[in-house]
């Protein structure tokens, strides 16, 4: 019950974060980089130009991938430096009040995402749905390992190559599971031949 409950958490702060950074992603974009540039070399942000376009792109690209739960770390690892920068070189010298260009929003949005990147963006994500994919494949091949291991000898059976069309093939040892499972493999399975 508490993975659910930091599943939803983290799914509802990628979203919430990953909106504001791509509007604000946006809203330079939208303006232009030399016009961006133009405004941080006037407030002293170093290397403008540079400063300008890594801010467009980590802020857009960066807040959908989060929105998307792809490359969550990355993506936050991204846009915390991102904020770090915003900190240091523009709100950091008006206090906390954004209404006075304090730090208080890039703050939280950098904690957020500090966050993400030390946890995750949680199972419910391009992330999560990839990482449990490989997490039962690599737990279905360590379990037919380990009953392979464990076989008499007078229960294996030839099967037939991977060559042999899937309904031609012989039921074997697992039965037809293990030729659906063939079947919906992003790999094909490599049997060994029988000794004997």
């Amino acid at each position: 019950m508490q993975r659910i409950g930091f599943d939803l958490a983290a799914l509802i702060a990628r979203v919430a974060i990953g909106v504001i950074f791509v509007t604000h992603g946006w809203q330079k974009l939208q303006g232009g980089v030399p016009a961006t540039a133009a405004a941080f070399a006037q407030i002293g942000v170093p290397m403008p130009q540079l400063s300008a376009l890594f801010a467009i792109v980590v802020e857009s690209v960066g807040g959908a991938l989060l929105i998307i739960g792809l490359l969550v770390r990355l993506a936050a690892l991204g846009l915390l430096i991102d904020m770090l920068g915003a900190i240091m070189f523009v709100h950091g010298g008006h206090g906390v009040m954004v209404q006075y260009g304090g730090w208080e929003l890039a703050g939280a949005l950098g904690v957020v995402c500090l966050l993400l990147v030390a946890l995750g963006g949680g199972r419910i994500g391009i992330d999560g749905i990839l990482h449990g994919t490989y997490r039962r494949r690599a737990e279905r091949r360590a379990a037919e390992q380990d009953l392979a291991g464990h076989a008499p000898p007078t229960a294996i059976r030839p099967e037939a190559d991977d060559t042999t069309p899937m309904f031609a093939r012989p039921a074997g040892r697992d039965g037809d599971m293990r030729n659906l499972d063939d079947a919906v493999a992003d790999e094909p399975s490599h049997r060994r031949p029988p000794s004997g």
